[in-house]
């Protein structure tokens, strides 16, 4: 099945901070968590919203799982005003609001992964990651963000991720139109995709059209990337992107016009050149292309999983699903 769509919650009123903890621990019930660890995760949730309450504007929380099953994360992201000591903010204890101080630093301890990023006048984005015992962690180089039409519960954008052999393969879609008729699209691409994810790009394409035919079709793009080498094949309006460490965005790849299931032109394979350090970004017709034009710097330096949430955040179309999947072309580590 694809990745279960990204969980959203604004924190506009401090009751969204108890609602942030209930959200984890549903997530962490429907992992198949412990009682303790869906607890921690429920702490994690409530301190970053907490967090957004007290010092910032403009906050939401990305709660979902991550592959290959048992992670996950809680991404918080605002608009500012920023932390001008990151450092001290990391410190236990450590308040401007006359509280005890547990926050970032808490969260930090009790996280198997706590990635944040933050600029004075712009905002702070934090990734916390938490994973049960013994199970496979997601790739510290992987970031999304899956969201449907606001106020919708499904939607028609879905993705997945498979590794072979230290080959792994990423595939997006987006079905025409919103709701539960897309959804079900959506999830038919992905069942077609998995009975084979590690043959050539373009059988994958044919055969996500012939699974899509008595459908109303879809947007696709595949990535793969392993052994030195990152290809890229899609029909429809997903955009392939590369930020390299200089702040520099390059047009990979976009597909030629077509509906995967309807009137697919022939797939074509396209090689994708990122330098060491740089983030791939695949993302839906959902988000606003125009984030090229004129990102800020602080924008540009985001590790994968923060960029995928700040790109959402900053340039989602809430009238249409969106999902950005970044993928970066090593492992970095961080706070």
């Amino acid at each position: 099945m694809p990745q279960p769509l990204t969980e959203q919650i604004r924190i506009d009123h401090e009751s969204a901070v108890q609602h942030a903890g209930s959200v984890a621990r549903s997530i962490a019930s429907s992992l198949g968590w412990t009682d303790s660890l869906a607890e921690r995760a429920a702490v994690i949730a409530g301190e970053l919203a907490g967090n957004l309450t007290k010092h910032a504007s403009g906050g939401v929380l990305y709660l979902q799982p991550l592959p290959p099953g048992d992670t996950m994360e809680i991404i918080s992201v605002d608009r500012g005003p920023g932390m001008a000591d990151l450092s001290l903010c990391m410190t236990d204890g450590y308040s401007t609001t006359g509280t005890l101080g547990g926050g970032l630093g808490a969260i930090r301890r009790i996280s198997d992964e706590f990635t944040v990023r933050t600029e004075r006048g712009t905002g702070t984005v934090a990734s916390a990651r938490l994973s049960a015992p013994g199970s496979p962690v997601a790739d510290p180089g992987l970031g999304a963000v899956c969201l449907p039409v606001e106020g919708e519960r499904l939607g028609g954008d879905a993705w997945r991720i498979d590794e072979t052999d230290g080959v792994r393969t990423l595939v997006l879609v987006d079905a025409l139109g919103h709701g539960e008729t897309a959804a079900e699209v959506a999830r038919a691409a992905v069942r077609v995709h998995r009975r084979d994810p590690a043959r050539p790009l373009p059988e994958i394409l044919i055969a996500l059209n012939k699974g899509l035919r008595h459908t109303r079709g879809a947007a696709v793009a595949v990535l793969r990337t392993g052994r030195g080498l990152t290809e890229w094949c899609g029909v429809g309006n997903i955009r392939c992107r590369v930020v390299s460490p200089d702040g520099t965005i390059t047009t990979a790849a976009s597909g030629p016009p077509g509906i995967v299931g309807w009137n697919m032109p022939r797939p074509m394979v396209r090689r994708v050149s990122p330098s060491p350090g740089s983030t791939v970004v695949l993302h839906t017709d959902g988000i606003d292309e125009r984030w090229i034009r004129s990102p800020s710097p602080f924008l540009l330096r985001l590790p994968a999983p923060l960029l995928a949430a700040a790109l959402t955040h900053a340039h989602r179309i809430a009238r249409d699903d969106s999902t950005v999947l970044t993928l970066g072309t090593r492992r970095t580590h961080d706070l």
